[in-house]
């Protein structure tokens, strides 16, 4: 039986209001054209030949962006919500071993072992410590987001803490554009990605792989769900190729990057993340930008988080009203899983892109849309 859909809502609470329009089938302008830029030079804004790049390549690869003093407070903060996690796992009887030694690039396999699943409920924790909302206000990176979405900048709703543990197909994301996980509107705003990993990212440990290009025409190919037992939509590679006229001989960039650096792509930019094949957990943060007043894609389930503003220069972010909706529960509830949204150590994700999407596969994540609670 397919799932019943829900009815749509306006923006949510704290976004700007805005005009209803047809969602556009093909807007490569978005993707293709720089903003006014501003006149004053700021720290950490791109140079001519990096912005030329995100805008006709789709991505550019910005190394030593960010210093180690700037993301150890992330880690810090990592190895918190792991110990908070532990101790909760602990407490319902779900693991006789916290593992408290074993530190932040070991830990949570071990964790994952003893309770599989462990790393998916610590990805849709939604938490964001200081150090979260420190690094997505970053000065330098908002410098770099007004060139490329103009003065007015808000944080995407959709943002993540990846934990891709070694081995875990759970933590393997298949090719796709961020698009395929929005809703249709979304296609005519530009939303910039910055992809942090918190380590070195090598081809062992499941870097980035970029397809240059795949943005130009400005569409959103077709993806089916689920790949595997994951709640990831795909897209083929003869998709790619038919199109959005990718050479994937020539095209497909591996991005092996030293901490600190940023990768910035926009969303229509086909991407995948490489097999954790390493010991370690590879952990990343993806944190997303867009002008307030388009639409943020979320199927109107959270709006987004106004950070800078020419208009209103003494804007305070308001994180405390943007974190008390929880995004990844109104995804589960929006499918009819209010058991899987209530339930502490649900590990299992769903939301309506799944309903947008062809299911070829389904899993426990598909299954628990289909048939809550079960």
């Amino acid at each position: 039986m397919a799932p019943k859909k829900k009815k749509r809502t306006g923006p949510s609470k704290g976004e700007p209001p805005r005009k209803k329009a047809a969602p556009p089938a093909c807007c490569p302008e978005v993707y293709l054209t720089r903003p006014p830029q501003p006149e004053e030079k700021k720290p950490g804004q791109l140079d001519d030949d990096q912005l030329r790049q995100f805008f006709e390549e789709g991505f550019v690869l910005v190394k030593d962006f960010l210093k180690p003093e700037e993301l150890q407070p992330v880690r810090d903060d990592i190895e918190r919500l792991v110990d908070d996690l532990a101790e909760r796992l602990f407490k319902a009887g779900k693991i006789k071993d916290k593992h408290k030694d074993a530190g932040l690039f070991k830990r949570l396999t071990l964790l994952e072992r003893d309770f599989p699943g462990t790393a998916v409920i610590l990805h849709k924790t939604g938490k964001l410590p200081k150090s979260f909302r420190d690094l997505w206000s970053n000065e330098r990176l908002l410098n770099v987001m007004e060139q490329l979405v103009g003065p007015e900048v808000a944080g995407n709703p959709i943002w993540n803490l990846r934990t891709k543990t070694p081995y875990n197909e759970q933590t393997e994301v298949p090719w796709h554009q961020d698009n395929a996980y929005m809703d249709e509107e979304a296609l005519g705003t530009l939303i910039p990605t910055a992809w942090i990993p918190l380590l070195d990212a090598t081809v062992q440990n499941g870097c980035m792989q970029m397809v240059r290009g795949g943005h130009r025409k400005g569409v959103l190919a077709k993806h089916v769900c689920c790949t595997g037992g994951t709640w990831y939509v795909e897209m083929a590679k003869e998709e790619m190729e038919q199109t959005l006229d990718c050479d994937l001989t020539k095209d497909v960039v591996t991005c092996e990057m030293p901490y600190g650096s940023v990768l910035l792509f926009n969303n229509l930019t086909p991407h995948r993340s490489l097999s954790n094949i390493s010991t370690d957990v590879r952990w990343s943060l993806d944190l997303r930008w867009m002008n307030p007043g388009k639409p943020a894609g979320l199927w109107g389930l959270k709006g987004s988080l106004p950070m800078r503003s020419a208009k209103n220069p003494d804007l305070v972010i308001d994180w405390e009203a943007f974190e008390a909706v929880d995004r990844n529960k109104q995804q589960q509830k929006s499918v009819d899983n209010v058991a899987g949204a209530e339930d502490e150590f649900d590990a299992t994700i769903q939301g309506p892109w799944m309903t947008r999407w062809e299911i070829v596969h389904h899993n426990k994540h598909t299954r628990s849309m289909v048939n809550p609670g079960k």
